[in-house]
């Protein structure tokens, strides 16, 4: 008895500190969760926010054991890396989130950080961004994630833009409009119109490649996205120099470089050296064009070599990353071998411990469950008996009620014969009284005195009539 008391304690004691840990696991996750949502909130305004708040995310989740909290981490700083062109810490994040996501098969992160690696080949390796986008889109199709396979689109639009497949872009670009005006996502929205308008300047439909672009730089404005709006003034500049509108182009080309200097994007700078060599060039100003130019060509040989640098960069990274995988996996399995017979023995204990508390609790639940039905069949059989007393009282007084009714029914069919066959006598006989007044065939006293008779003996038949209706002892007229 004793030994048992000790194991229910033991148990007691298991559950309950179980139960704090999870309650307490609960809390923790949803900070990770809350930490890991702002961080990705905002990635375009303040990536190096997304970082701090992102390796606090990771910090606590894994300080928790939340392992899709820390997975999904290591993702968002992997995206705060990639938009401060780091891109080989951002691969090397993404890969870890991928390998912890593939761990608990968790398929929502895994469509998630396949779109992300996609990312990071769109501008340097085409076939590798469209393979990992299509991986991406495969998963978040099973799962009807729309914000993802619409993001997912428009990055495969991209790359259909990049190698000139411009009807293809434009399909992916449509599609993704569709579903993020659905879905109510601004930013989305914003960047499918964005490049809807570059692809409709490429087919030469300028008209409506500004319209478009105008609309998209204002909702860009709207929400705050600094490098969408360079790069819009930048396709912008190109339809205004196509049209001769230089100052408009000007304009917007001094615009796109002000964003351009908040964002510090290198790609963009670039690009807008050389619209700003053909807005000279289209003026005449071969001078200041041929000075552009040359800076054109310094800054294509340092963006082909940072090119070349990122893509054995990226390669070198994904290598890194399969020799840590493969020494990962040998510690892992020699860790399960280690603790197999641990977990062996505390599984046997639990479970002996929770026999005896489940037999102890079962035994005690069948003798309060015995005296709780005795009581509700106690019950049951004292509300029959209530229910019985009720029926037959209900019986006795629908039985007095219905007397009662054919009673009055008599009197009321009796007051009816009444009205239709005595009372009509006295009524007949003023009539006559009536017509013999007016053929002066009658005395006024002698009119009189008769018409007082008929008078007293309707009222007595009234009188009569109400006696016996009111009288319940009566039961006719």
């Amino acid at each position: 008895m004793k030994v048992s008391l000790l194991i229910t304690s033991l148990f007691l004691s298991f559950i309950f500190n179980c139960y704090s840990q999870t309650d307490s696991f609960k809390n923790d996750s949803l900070s990770v969760d809350r930490l890991n949502k702002l961080a990705y909130n905002i990635r375009l305004t303040d990536p190096e926010q997304t970082l701090e708040h992102a390796k606090k995310a990771l910090n606590l989740a894994n300080k928790i054991g939340y392992n899709n909290g820390a997975a999904e981490a290591q993702r968002v700083m992997g995206i705060g890396y990639f938009y401060i062109w780091k891109n080989e810490q951002a691969l090397s994040y993404y890969l870890k989130s991928l390998t912890a996501f593939k761990r608990t098969n968790y398929k929502p992160g895994l469509a998630k950080v396949y779109n992300n690696i996609g990312n990071l080949y769109r501008e340097i390796d085409f076939e590798k961004g469209l393979m990992y986008f299509n991986r991406s889109l495969i998963v978040a199709n099973q799962l009807d994630m729309t914000d993802l396979i619409a993001g997912t689109n428009l990055n495969i639009g991209i790359i259909y833009f990049r190698q000139k497949k411009y009807n293809q872009a434009l399909s992916c670009f449509e599609k993704s409009y569709r579903m993020f005006t659905e879905l109510k996502n601004p930013i989305g929205i914003t960047q499918s119109l964005h490049n809807q308008g570059v692809i409709y300047f490429n087919l030469k439909k300028t008209d409506l490649a500004e319209k478009i672009l105008l609309e998209s730089i204002h909702n860009a404005k709207g929400n705050e996205l600094n490098s969408t709006v360079a790069s819009i003034n930048l396709t912008l500049t190109a339809i205004y120099i196509n049209q001769g509108r230089f100052a408009k182009a000007e304009e917007a080309l001094n615009e796109g470089k002000a964003y351009t200097e908040l964002v510090k994007d290198a790609k963009l700078q670039q690009d807008y050296t050389f619209t700003s060599y053909q807005l000279e060039y289209k003026r005449k100003n071969y001078k200041q064009a041929l000075e552009y130019l040359r800076e054109v060509y310094t800054q294509d040989s340092i963006q082909f070599n940072n090119i070349e640098s990122q893509k054995i960069g990226l390669l070198q990274e994904q290598q890194r990353h399969m020799e840590r995988e493969k020494q990962t996996l040998i510690l892992i399995e020699r860790q399960k071998t280690n603790r197999v017979m641990f977990w062996a023995s505390v599984i046997v204990f639990i479970l002996l411990a929770a026999v005896i508390m489940l037999l102890y609790l079962n035994n005690k639940k069948k003798a309060k469950t015995n005296k709780q039905l005795q009581a509700l069949n106690d019950e049951v059989s004292l509300q029959k008996e209530n229910l019985d007393r009720i029926n037959h009282n209900l019986e006795e007084i629908i039985t007095e009620r219905t007397l009662d009714l054919q009673i009055k029914n008599k009197k009321l069919s009796d007051y009816s014969a009444h009205l239709s066959h005595q009372i009509r006598s006295p009524i007949a006989t003023m009539k006559g009284l009536m017509m013999l007044e007016e053929d002066h065939l009658i005395e006024n006293d002698e009119f009189v005195k008769e018409i007082g008779k008929c008078i007293n003996d309707i009222d007595d038949k009234i009188r009569n009539i109400n006696a016996n209706l009111h009288s319940l002892e009566n039961k006719g007229l």
